[in-house]
């Protein structure tokens, strides 16, 4: 998904730093889209490279400054763009939580012990909330198209959280 990210932004906007691509995937919370790092970022950008998908633009500032490189799409890397947007596009999967795993064996597992996980889920899942509800605060740098799925994504959250607080008062009352 992160070359997916990197060429569309070059798409976007041709001939820019690989550091400022990365500021604008973090100015756009693209971590609720996919997790990266930094260095993640960077291996894909190098990646990308050595495919021929983009190309270094190189240009020295001045003696004294290290040389900066731009980055722009080559053909190649146009097609890709094309062939993941599809790949992506259409693809469905379902919603892959580590709990639900530890969810079908919760008969078998202590109950104040499920009771504790839930409540991390708990915690877990209204921090995302937040963290989402402080992005869309600052929406004027999010396109419209994120701004619903964000919009979207928090109303999951909101299911899960409810779900969390029934199993909460099932296990609470065979305690």
């Amino acid at each position: 998904m992160i070359p997916l990210l990197i060429l569309g932004l070059l798409k976007e906007k041709p001939g820019s730093y690989g550091y400022e691509l990365l500021a604008i995937m973090n100015e756009r919370n693209y971590e609720f889209v996919v997790n990266y790092t930094k260095g993640s970022f960077y291996y894909n950008i190098q990646q990308l490279e050595e495919k021929g998908l983009i190309e270094r633009i190189s240009e020295a500032r001045n003696s004294e400054s290290r040389e900066k490189n731009k980055y722009i799409l080559t053909e190649l890397g146009i097609t890709e763009f094309n062939r993941l947007m599809t790949k992506y596009g259409t693809k469905t999967d379902y919603v892959n939580l580590s709990f639900y795993g530890a969810m079908l064996f919760e008969d078998e597992f202590d109950k104040e012990k499920m009771r504790d996980l839930i409540l991390v889920q708990i915690k877990q899942t209204e921090k995302k909330i937040s963290l989402i509800e402080d992005a869309l605060a600052n929406r004027s740098t999010l396109t419209k198209s994120f701004v619903r799925m964000l919009e979207n994504s928090i109303s999951h959250h909101k299911v899960n959280v409810n779900w969390f607080y029934e199993l909460l008062k099932e296990i609470e009352s065979e305690v």
